[in-house]
């Protein structure tokens, strides 16, 4: 077969990787040594390679994570609070498999925010759908779809997340309004999706900021009890990272 038209059949099955291994092949006599099928298994190595690398960053561009965090970059010192070895376990994501939550408790600059988006980042490495929100924009997204009718959809999306992250949980007043959507979350995800939330507020104050005792039970028994907790400790990450810090002490 002539090589023009084949290269044009894979661009029409649309195999980029399996076409510009080819090509490298051709190119690179030391090719020729090996054999047919080591050299067909390279061309589908490389396509499969190529089509992970593309499906990870869509759902890395649909995760709309607010930092650039991995777990490789995660400062995972004892004086933070956290056990290495759990956080590896974490990132392999059985717990969003068996539908978990994780609450990420600390003080405010203590790392809240790039512990969940690095564990989010890991689960969308482990091919996880993953949508990070902070609540206050999520609650006033939710308020906005009450008005144009699109609510139901809204949640309906919202449920089909595997694993949902909710970072500034509890900083604001919540209206009685907002207490009812969170629940309507919650419970369309309760033992059937993992849900992460990031707050300095400790979990015993939670259930006094919601303005209706009912809701706030109804939200805590489908957030709380099947979560671990990782709660962060030591000063602020902001301020160990700041550049006038060695000026100020």
């Amino acid at each position: 077969m002539l090589r023009q038209p084949l290269l044009e059949k894979l661009t029409r099955l649309r195999l980029p990787g399996f076409r510009t291994g080819l090509q490298e092949q051709w190119e690179n006599p030391h090719y020729a040594e090996l054999a047919f099928d080591d050299r067909l298994g390279l061309l589908v190595d490389l396509e499969c390679s190529r089509r992970d690398n593309r499906s990870l960053q869509r759902r890395m561009k649909a995760a709309r994570f607010s930092l650039p965090a991995t777990l490789e970059d995660l400062n995972l010192s004892p004086a933070r609070g956290l056990d290495r070895g759990f956080i590896l376990e974490l990132a392999q994501g059985e717990w969003i498999r068996r539908h978990l939550n994780i609450l990420v408790l600390g003080p405010t600059g203590a790392g809240k925010t790039y512990l969940a988006c690095a564990l989010g980042h890991a689960a969308c490495r482990q091919s996880f759908s993953v949508r990070y929100h902070r609540t206050s924009r999520l609650l006033h997204e939710m308020t906005l779809s009450h008005a144009d009718g699109s609510f139901a959809k809204l949640l309906a999306s919202l449920a089909r997340i595997e694993l949902l992250i909710l970072d500034d949980w509890l900083r604001d007043p919540l209206t009685a309004s907002q207490a009812r959507d969170l629940l309507e979350i919650l419970d369309d995800r309760y033992d059937l999706s993992s849900t992460l939330v990031a707050t300095q507020v400790p979990v015993e104050d939670w259930h006094a900021r919601f303005p209706d005792p009912t809701l706030g039970d109804g939200i805590l028994d489908r957030l709380v009890h099947n979560a671990h907790r990782l709660e962060l400790k030591g000063e602020s990450m902001r301020r160990a990272r700041s550049p006038l810090r060695s000026h100020s002490d």
